[in-house]
């Protein structure tokens, strides 16, 4: 199709990828970052900032293996789970690894992207940006990928009665740093999503007394599961997933038993009235421990305000409060293409073909949002697959995406089935299962995990690839752009997840436990029948 000119919007843990496979198809890529470094989410910001941002003390969610890039394997030593620094640090690595550092122009600040006069018969796209000394410029491109991320519009939720009033301080999770100016106060966070437990953690080491607010409470997975291995380890592989066949219902009740088994959801006041798989779960191993000594106390929903008080729906009063962190999530939108005509968005809903492209441009599909999903897993893996799914596309002539009909068939199935499973909320518009849509977004380019062909040909590979974790290695085995380090990456994540707690050179092999526990499930699930 000859080369490609292409923008990517964001040099963030989405941009960067999305530039190296633009590069690995030979397309000509630049990337505009605003900010005058990478990291995008990442690049903690002890500021006031528009941007996304962490807390100082964030360490990411989902293990090191489980959010690597495909063919980026992180170093034996790290954490594995990474704080923001170690997570910042790994992103730099990878851009300056792959060479990626040259194709993006830092401070500079896109403007506008809409059609060009030529799009109808080309598909490109204008867009305007703005120079490090304020100038103001106009480029053509074949494609675009719009990469800036949906953690950097705080969501204010309608003002409680008083809340105006309010004589404490109030601010959003976005705008939270540190603890510093929190020590002995009285705090209240309210939202039990990651942020505001985070938040609540760390203010209740410092404060006089920190209060979490819930509406409709949470099921706390940790982040450590069996033998301490992370979670995501164990949980996102092919063998774990056919949980799909059991009934839903017998499903949520083995996992909630074995929640309650670790901690009581009911006696700590965190059981919601929802099932565990009808809403995105918040992971944390140290709340619980903070709830049993006191330093947080859960509550009930925001009745008003009064004065320096807080008044609560089941009654109770805190007299006086000097802190208030609102935890409650943030807005997207994307006013940067055409003022936001072309991609609208009410409550967090938008309507796009596997949550990437625009069903108004599926006469090119050279325009896609990379990053806007909630996976059950890491988001970056997910966000590289769709950058692969886009740079395929567009040297294919638009000959992989389904005509307009189909993509807006996908749409609709897809909000379907997320209204069936999940509470109806703003947080639950962009949900995901990570292994299924993984799988569909390689089915479209053509890198599906060769599990049954690897069985015959590299037993020992097949095994790992259906028992041990779907990490991003395991789709460039396959397809365009295989990555020939692949094998051994796979291989050795365990080596490298053992390797983060301790220098005994002793392999970890958790197959065999898998086996025992999953025959214990079978077990459960026959006499229970």
């Amino acid at each position: 199709m000859g080369t490609k000119k292409v923008a990517v919007i964001g040099a963030g843990a989405s941009g960067l990828p999305s530039i190296r496979h633009g590069l690995l198809y030979g397309a000509d890529v630049t990337c505009f970052e605003a900010s005058d470094d990478v990291g995008g989410l990442w690049r903690y910001k002890s500021h006031e900032t528009n941007e996304s941002s962490v807390m100082k003390t964030t360490v990411i969610n989902t293990s090191k293996e489980m959010t690597a890039c495909s063919d980026f394997p992180p170093q034996e030593n790290l954490a594995n789970f990474m704080h923001n620094n170690e997570m910042l640090n790994y992103l730099k690595a990878y851009a300056e690894h792959h060479g990626l550092m040259k194709h993006i122009k830092l401070r500079h600040r896109v403007l506008n992207i809409e059609r060009s006069q030529n799009y109808e018969k080309d598909g490109t796209w204008k867009v305007t940006y703005q120079n490090p000394e304020g100038k103001t410029l106009e480029d053509i491109f074949d494609g675009v990928l719009v990469c800036s991320g949906h953690h950097a519009i705080p969501h204010w939720p309608t003002p409680f009665p008083g809340q105006k009033e309010f004589k404490g301080r109030i601010v959003h999770s976005h705008s939270y740093k540190d603890h510093k100016g929190y020590e002995d106060k009285v705090v209240v966070v309210v939202g039990i999503g990651n942020s505001g437990i985070d938040v609540a953690v760390e203010q209740s080491r410092i404060a006089k007394q920190v209060y979490l607010v819930t509406r409709r409470g949470t099921w706390l997975i940790p982040k450590l599961e069996t033998r301490g291995l992370p979670f995501d380890v164990i949980m996102n592989t092919r063998f774990f997933s056919l949980y799909k066949l059991f009934p839903p219902s017998l499903l949520n009740s083995l996992v909630e038993y074995r929640i309650n088994q670790r901690v009581d959801h009911d006696l700590y006041g965190l059981k919601p009235a929802h099932r565990v798989f009808s809403a995105h779960p918040s992971l944390n191993d140290e709340l619980p421990n903070r709830i049993a000594n006191g330093t947080v106390r859960i509550k009930p929903n925001i009745k008003k305000f009064d004065g320096y008080s807080v008044h609560f729906e089941d009654g109770s009063v805190i007299p006086h409060v000097d802190e208030v962190v609102m935890s409650t999530g943030f807005s997207f939108e994307f006013d940067l293409i055409e003022k936001g005509k072309l991609v609208p968005v009410t409550d967090n809903e938008v309507d796009l073909f596997k949550y990437m492209f625009p069903v108004a441009t599926s006469d090119h599909n050279s325009l896609c949002i990379i990053g806007l999903i909630q996976p059950f897993g890491s988001i970056m893996p997910v966000s590289e697959q769709q950058s692969r799914v886009f740079f395929a596309n567009l040297f294919s002539g638009n000959h992989i995406i389904p005509r307009k009909s189909q993509m807006s068939e996908d749409v609709v199935n897809k909000k379907e089935a997320m209204a069936q499973q999940f509470v109806k909320s703003r947080r639950h518009t962009i949900q995901v299962d990570y292994i299924p849509y993984m799988d569909e977004l390689a089915e479209l380019i053509g890198c599906q995990v060769p599990i049954l062909k690897t069985l015959l040909t590299d037993p020992i590979l097949g095994l790992r690839l259906f028992f041990g974790p779907n990490a991003g290695y395991c789709y460039r085995l396959a397809g365009p752009h295989t990555w020939k380090g692949a094998r051994n990456a796979i291989l050795t994540i365990d080596q490298r997840v053992r390797k983060a707690t301790t220098s005994k050179p002793e392999p970890t092999n958790y197959t065999i436990p898998l086996l025992i526990s999953t025959l214990i499930l079978f077990a459960i699930i026959f006499f229970s029948m």
